[in-house]
């Protein structure tokens, strides 16, 4: 998996932390020694309305926004987002949707983009300690344990479905 290069669709309503899911995920995969791009539409986000991030990395990447139907993973953190963003999901492309939680595990629902990270982080080939560096770095100190317990269950969650 290190030579090819990996997309990832983030989907979801404002307010929701579309954009902070984006940035961990850029930040563990540059961590991990990858060239990253990123990109974000932001529509009306700040009236709830949808907010998209492209994340790509791999050796050499070249354009920051996943064409459709090369998405290897959609990672949706609002149900009503799957349909309108599926078409760009690769046909054998994997869709991580609130359901791949346990929405009880998590401290607040505030870190259900942090756990549905730790789900698409079994997937990917980034260290965790690269991942959990990411979220250190991307909260205030104070939000960091209830960060890493909500990425610790999403990824537990995900590992017992494999």
């Amino acid at each position: 998996m290190r030579g090819r290069l990996i997309n990832v669709v983030v989907a979801g309503l404002g307010g929701q932390g579309v954009l902070k899911a984006s940035d961990i995920l850029a930040d563990a995969a540059l961590r991990a020694g990858f060239d990253v791009k990123k990109s974000e539409i932001k529509g009306m986000s700040q009236r709830g309305g949808s907010v998209t991030s492209d994340v790509r990395f791999g050796q050499i990447v070249l354009s920051p926004m996943v064409p459709p139907g090369e998405a290897d993973y959609l990672l949706v953190l609002e149900p009503t987002q799957v349909d309108p963003h599926k078409h760009y999901l690769k046909p054998d492309g994997m869709l991580i949707t609130p359901d791949a939680v346990d929405a009880g595990k998590l401290p607040n629902k505030k870190t259900l983009n942090v756990a549905l990270l730790g789900a698409l982080s079994v997937h990917l080939p980034l260290p965790e300690a690269g991942w959990l560096e990411a979220l250190r770095e991307g909260f205030p100190a104070e939000f960091f344990d209830a960060n890493h317990q909500a990425f610790l269950a999403g990824r537990a969650g995900q590992s017992q479905k494999k």
